[in-house]
């Protein structure tokens, strides 16, 4: 046993290393980039050393960006479930937690178990959902629809085909708004949804709702994309939920 102990020890620091190697190079490789296009386009003597110094500085600033979405990313994205929920037995334990700007994809835990989520490959941008069995708490399906640049149907189709006694759990990433017409939203405000008919481009969202499940909680929350406020610069702050879902009975 302390054999094995060891060796994932040190799989641990071999992960850790390869984590922060990303993270140097997504800053490196294009701060290498941006300076060979400034040396390129200044290679003039006589230009402006006003404007080059303007044009370094607008670099740098971005590359400090991004060096902080990768910290971020990082972050998020080990925790996985670290967020422990205990609830009665006759309830079911959720966590959702928002996607971060186009970086960090969203996540949907049941009974302290990841269901959705980037190292699942089964998140991605636009609205995320996943449905709970009302009365065993399985999880029947779980998918994502591109609300920029993908179509409303799949979307809609989805959500005419979730069964009576149904939780439905949802998680916003990017951008959720655009492709939405009236109908879809008005199939997510019958779920339950107090935000749909309001949510707008890059919103955050997180939602628990049901298909006559009885949720009567508010389990919900929304965040306006406002760039006056914004913490990731065109995208609000990341947003999550957690509590626990009583058992469906009919």
């Amino acid at each position: 046993m302390l054999t094995v102990r060891v060796g994932k020890i040190k799989m641990g620091r071999r992960q850790n290393c390869r984590g922060r190697g990303l993270q140097g190079l997504l800053v490196f490789v294009p701060a290498v980039i941006f300076l060979m296009f400034i040396l390129q386009k200044y290679s003039d003597p006589f230009e402006s050393t006003a404007e080059l110094r303007r044009a370094l500085s607008e670099g740098f600033a971005m590359s400090g960006q991004m060096f902080k979405m990768s910290k971020t990313r990082s972050k998020l994205s080990a925790g996985l479930c670290s967020v422990k929920q205990v609830c009665p037995e006759d309830q079911f334990s959720f966590y959702i937690q928002s996607g971060a700007a186009n970086v960090v994809a969203p996540k949907i835990c049941i009974q302290n178990k990841l269901v959705l989520g980037s190292v699942l490959n089964n998140a991605g941008t636009g609205i995320n959902i996943v449905i709970l069995n009302g009365k065993t708490g399985e999880v029947t399906k779980a998918d994502h629809f591109d609300m920029y640049i993908g179509d409303v149907k799949p979307l809609i189709d989805f959500l005419n085909s979730i069964e009576r006694g149904s939780f439905v759990l949802i998680a916003s990433f990017d951008e959720p708004s655009s492709k939405l017409n009236d109908e879809a939203r008005k199939l997510l405000t019958e779920l339950g949804s107090s935000s749909a008919q309001s949510l707008g481009f890059r919103d955050n969202w997180v939602f628990v709702g049901g298909k006559a499940a009885g949720v009567t909680n508010n389990f919900e929350k929304h965040i306006k994309n406002d760039n006056a406020v914004n913490k990731y610069e065109n995208w609000p702050e990341l947003i999550h939920i957690q509590g626990c879902i009583p058992r469906y009975s009919e």
